[in-house]
């Protein structure tokens, strides 16, 4: 957090600079230990995981990274990074060596994860690459992807204990993304449609999000027609806003999970730039943010 709209914020209170879109507070906010993190209460109710979604609140780094960044990659000191992902596991209810990350490339590829691969991207090194979705049937792994402006997918199989977590950006959500991952589950753990509940993750806002004619031009293709005026908005001069949450939201509809299954975030990324990191507002200069998901 570089700038001081912090100042009155203490460290184990919900931050009192939250940016809500719409009028119902769809994601909970929590604090644990003085780290602060958003659920969805609809994964909670199926009893079946444990999750959150990260804020920039409650870690150790510093600078553009302050506070909580979950990025190796970004110039961060790895002993702060350890540290974070360390104060995240406690919250999981599991260890460091529990996590898996993913290798986030803007693909729709999907990895089944088991247990010996607890531990990769974090303790030791990844045997895998260009990986930005996970799934198991396993518990005690903690399934780990990340954002700073793109589109968390957390896919919950309360029937048949499966779990799905997937990173969307407008490439994977032109692929997509939420259907990959479900087609996925089904085939490696007879997961049904009727079964899965759905979270779309903080991400950017359509108010926020500027694409160009090739961006709107691939979304056109993809996406019934019907769709289009609540997924795309043109500004004039080739220039266009983009609703990933309801784009991502049509996906699933589309594969045939319940409407009502499906619970859609209220925060955005980029309208909240000292409580979550964003890319566009940072202009880059920032860390990531984290979703973290596993079986009880």
């Amino acid at each position: 957090m570089e700038r001081n709209v912090q100042k009155n914020y203490m460290e184990g209170q919900l931050y009192p600079y939250v940016i809500r879109k719409g009028e119902k507070e769809i994601l909970k906010r929590n604090v644990c230990n003085g780290v602060e993190y958003l659920t969805f209460p609809s994964l909670e109710e199926t009893g079946a995981v444990n999750h959150l979604f990260s804020t920039r609140l409650g870690g150790v780094s510093e600078g553009i990274f302050s506070s909580m960044n979950l990025s190796y990659t970004r110039g961060d000191k790895k002993e702060a990074v350890d540290e974070n992902f360390q104060r995240i596991a406690g919250i999981m209810g599991g260890m460091v060596s529990d996590f898996v990350l993913s290798d986030q490339t803007h693909t729709t590829n999907i990895r089944e994860v088991t247990a010996k691969d607890k531990g990769k991207g974090v303790v030791k090194a990844r045997d895998y690459k260009e990986i930005d979705g996970l799934i198991t049937n396993e518990k005690g792994i903690i399934l780990a992807t990340f954002y700073a402006d793109c589109v968390p997918l957390f896919l919950v199989d309360k029937k048949h204990w499966a779990i799905g977590l997937s990173h969307s950006g407008w490439r994977g959500t032109v692929g997509k993304m939420g259907e990959c991952t479900l087609l996925a589950m089904e085939a490696a753990y007879g997961t049904k449609l009727e079964d899965v509940t759905v979270g779309i993750g903080p991400s950017i806002c359509k108010e926020c999000y500027e694409v160009g004619d090739e961006v709107a031009d691939a979304f056109a293709e993809a996406f019934p027609k019907k769709w289009m005026p609540e997924i795309l908005f043109s500004k004039g001069g080739g220039k266009y806003f983009l609703d990933l949450w309801k784009a991502n939201y049509y996906v699933f509809v589309m594969a045939g999970v319940p409407e009502k299954q499906i619970a859609v975030t209220d925060i955005c990324t980029c309208c909240n730039p000292d409580y979550l990191f964003s890319h566009r507002a940072s202009k880059g200069k920032r860390g990531n943010l984290g979703a973290f998901l596993c079986l009880k």
